[in-house]
């Protein structure tokens, strides 16, 4: 089976409230999805619903085959599942918690003892292993929580914020985990850190007020922005405004924008038109009129002026 989550016209309503409102999306073997949205976009009401926590109001999710509502046990055993916030009972120590949801999940023996020594090891707890979970960091915590969801080895993972509380290099290592897991499972990862779609995902959907408005790849994502395929440039102050006259002058620009000055330097952004790709016809103009460039380089496109588009208004109609 290829597609392992399907999730078709799904929605949640909570009153008057549509936390969800018919999303559907499906994620295949070897996928990761990043699945965004800004607080209150209905992104955890969706994992809850994926993984059995709440019913849905209507639509259906399957996983691996196995309708949620009326297979749960069928569909749980495929899952593992690292909420928001990873709830854990402070009072047993680390290997006590992972022993326990290893009995859970019908490991015994040999296997048990397999399995709670490769999530330890994959996931750094050796340090804190007899340490009572009450007494750990917000980070150890969330990989506590991430050690259980991969402990019966899933083929599926859903992962709330799972890089919620790490320091830069835990953050590494579990987007070097899910990259590797990625590769036979298939995962999704609601996050609100926009960096780690191009660090792990190769997919993200987006969702806004409960419901799609973005599906794509990360490539795509990048070219909404205006300034995908946009060239960065650093030059004097003294010769700014030539190059900005000389830049607007070339057929595919549409604007020159500074961006900032400091220390007698002015930095700007040559913007495309319809994203085209202007990096050459830049770079000819430059050489060709001995212009002194400190620093050059082509943007991918901003996320987080994207994100903003989709998600706030009056420009997500025009960038659907």
């Amino acid at each position: 089976m290829n597609e392992l989550i399907e999730v078709e016209s799904l929605s949640k309503h909570f009153g008057s409230i549509h936390a969800v409102d018919n999303v559907s999306f499906a994620v295949k073997r070897g996928e990761v999805l990043g699945f965004l949205g800004p607080n209150g976009a209905g992104k955890s009401t969706t994992m809850r619903i994926i993984t059995g926590y709440l019913p849905p109001t209507a639509g259906t999710a399957r996983v691996c085959g196995q309708d949620i509502q009326t297979h749960p046990i069928e569909a749980k055993r495929r899952i593992g599942f690292l909420p928001e916030g990873a709830p854990l009972y402070g009072d047993m120590t680390v290997l006590a918690f992972l022993d326990f949801i290893a009995r859970i999940r019908n490991l015994n023996g040999a296997q048990k003892k397999l399995r709670i020594e490769y999530s330890v090891a994959r996931m750094g707890l050796e340090e804190v292993l007899y340490q009572r979970l009450e007494t750990l960091s917000k980070g150890f915590k969330r990989r506590v929580g991430f050690a259980q969801s991969i402990l019966h080895d899933p083929d599926v993972l859903i992962l709330d914020e799972p890089t919620d509380g790490l320091d830069p290099n835990q953050k590494h290592h579990v987007r070097e985990l899910i990259r590797e897991l990625g590769v036979n499972k298939a995962i999704i990862i609601s996050t609100h850190i926009l960096e780690e779609v191009d660090a792990v995902c190769d997919r993200a959907v987006i969702i806004d007020r409960g419901r799609v408005v973005f599906d794509g790849s990360p490539i795509e994502f990048h070219a909404k922005s205006k300034h995908h395929n946009g060239v960065a440039l650093r030059v004097t102050s003294a010769t700014a405004a030539q190059v900005t006259k000389l830049l607007k002058g070339l057929p595919d620009v549409a604007a020159v924008e500074q961006t900032g000055t400091s220390a007698g330097h002015v930095s700007m952004i040559v913007v495309p038109r319809n994203g085209r790709f202007i990096a050459d016809a830049v770079g000819t103009a430059i050489r060709q009129n001995n212009v002194v460039v400190d620093e050059i380089h082509t943007e991918a496109g901003k996320l987080d002026e994207v994100f903003r588009q989709i998600t706030v208004g009056e420009e997500r109609s025009a960038l659907r």
